[in-house]
Formats: structure tokens, sequence, C-alpha cells
């Protein structure tokens, strides 16, 4: 039995869907990605630690995938295996008036919505971001000058061998965009964050605002990964894709969206080879046209 199969047959032992060689293009919100090796529902903690002690003995790759929102797969697919927290990754409760504590498997909409039905308030910005709350802090995913780190309290992981443990404030190293989860290869499994106490119904008013306000500019129409760009300092990415005249180009079924140019869309069966070719058409573009090196948002995965 290969290293493969054997890691397939702990995880359906620990009570998991395991699927194999899955498309990733079912995962991804830019529907773009190669079959997973194995692609694994993990229900709960004691699944997860079993999953990672025996991929860490048998030498597989975990990745923990969230909401599928912020990646770009490769058209190879990815050796090893996927990992999706369900279950009691997914639940969002009360901690005490004003603390929230959440699975990283839940959505951050899920979690925007669950603050605003307690009346409280600091969440707003979130609502309409796709992704997972564990996603959004291994990013700190932020819009309208908000991001998670405002509001987050502290993350609680399974390391490498299968323990677990937490990290609090600053250990957690945020910035823009940046997590320490991007360099220490735990994975995390839930949340804490700390909000205000507000009002319900102008908190519900304030999400609707933002989320018009993403409606009329993004293209949330089709399949994307959210900014492909980071902001440059004092200037947007998309702005200056625009100014480059890049709005509309194409490569294969990749295209910067007309809407909103800090977007690549899937117009229909691009490849992750397309959107690259793109990305690096934009890079090259806008460097001549303004002297900016613009820097990826969106993570590759192969």
């Amino acid at each position: 039995m290969n290293k493969i199969e054997t890691l397939k047959r702990v995880a359906e032992n620990a009570g998991c869907l395991v699927l194999k060689d899955e498309p990733m293009s079912r995962h991804t919100t830019f529907q773009i990605g190669g079959p997973a090796d194995l692609f694994i529902a993990v229900k709960d903690i004691i699944a997860l630690k079993d999953i990672v002690r025996a991929a860490g003995s048998l030498g597989v790759r975990l990745l923990p995938l969230g909401n599928g929102s912020n990646v770009l797969v490769s058209d190879a697919g990815v050796r090893g295996a996927v990992l999706s927290l369900t279950g009691d990754f997914r639940k969002i409760t009360l901690s005490d008036p004003t603390t929230i504590a959440c699975g990283a498997g839940a959505t951050l909409a899920g979690l925007c919505k669950f603050a605003q039905r307690n009346a409280l308030t600091g969440l707003e910005f979130a609502w309409g971001i796709p992704g997972s709350v564990g996603g959004a802090a291994f990013m700190n995913a932020g819009a309208f000058e908000g991001q998670l780190s405002d509001v987050l309290v502290s993350t609680t992981h399974v390391t490498r061998t299968g323990k677990t443990d937490s990290l609090l404030g600053p250990e957690m190293e945020m910035d823009y965009r940046k997590s320490a989860y991007q360099k220490n290869g735990c994975i995390i499994t839930s949340v804490v964050v700390r909000l205000e106490p507000g009002n319900a119904e102008q908190i519900s008013l304030v999400m609707d605002d933002y989320f018009n306000r993403r409606k009329e500019r993004q293209p949330l129409e089709m399949p994307s990964a959210g900014s492909v760009f980071k902001r440059p300092d004092g200037m947007y990415a998309g702005a200056l894709i625009e100014q480059a005249g890049l709005k509309g180009t194409q490569v294969g079924g990749a295209m910067v969206s007309e809407k909103h140019a800090g977007f690549i869309v899937n117009t229909g069966g691009a490849t992750c080879e397309d959107v690259l070719k793109l990305i690096d058409q934009i890079q090259k573009t806008v460097f001549k046209k303004s002297g900016v090196r613009l820097e990826c948002e969106i993570r590759p995965i192969s």
C-alpha cells in the first residue's frame, strides 16, 4: 500500500469523507485547478490530529483549504492531501457578551452574520469577503480600511506534530495580508474575536452598504480569486492596471475584468497557465508604465 492509500485509510477510519483525485476546480472560486491526490473533509479535532500525525510519519504533504477564494491551483493539481475543515470546525459561539469563538471552517460571512445578530460591531468590513475564517486569519483578510487583525484576539491550531497550541496577540505576527501561519506550517482550527456592542439594525445597514458597493464595483457574477495584487503604498493596483490600458486584456479564458481591473476573471475554461501568463503581462506592463512592481495577493498552489 502506498503512502496516499495509507493516509486515505487513516482518514476514513477517523470518520472523514475522503475523495481521491478530486478536481480542485470544484473547490476554488476561480473554478481552476487539477486533481488533488486526496481531498479530506475533516469533522473534528481528533480526526485532524490523527491525519496530521499519520501524514507526518508518511511524509505526505497536507494543505488546509478554506473557501478556495484566494488561491490559484495548478493545472497539474495538488500532490498530497487537501484538508477541508467541516463539522465541529464550523461552530460559532459567544464566549462572553463581546467575544466570539469561531471555528476555522466557518465562512467569514457566517461570522459576520452571527456578530450582527448579537448586536456586535467591528466586522462589517468583512461582509462579502468570500473566504473561510481560517483563511481570513491566515491572510489577515481585509477591505474598506478594515482587516481581521483589528478584532482578532487569538488563534488555536494544530502543529506539524499533531499537538494543539495557540497564538495570542503579537504572536500571530499580523501585518498587511500576512500572519505567522504563512511560515509556521500549523493548521488554524479556531479564532477568537473581540467586538464592540452596537445596534443590530445599524450594523445590518452598514453591511448592506458595503455589499452593495462590492456588487457595483467588483465582478461578483464571474469566477475569480478576488483581488489579484496587494495594494502598493499610497496607490491602488486596480487603478494602475486600468491606467496601463489593460482592462479587458485576455489570455485564453482568463481576462482582466472590465468592471474592476484589480480582478482577473474566468470567462470559461480558463487554466492556471492562462492566469499566470496574464499576471506576468500585467506586472510587466504596469512596471513599464508606472515603475510600480505589483505583488500577487493570491496564493499559487501546486
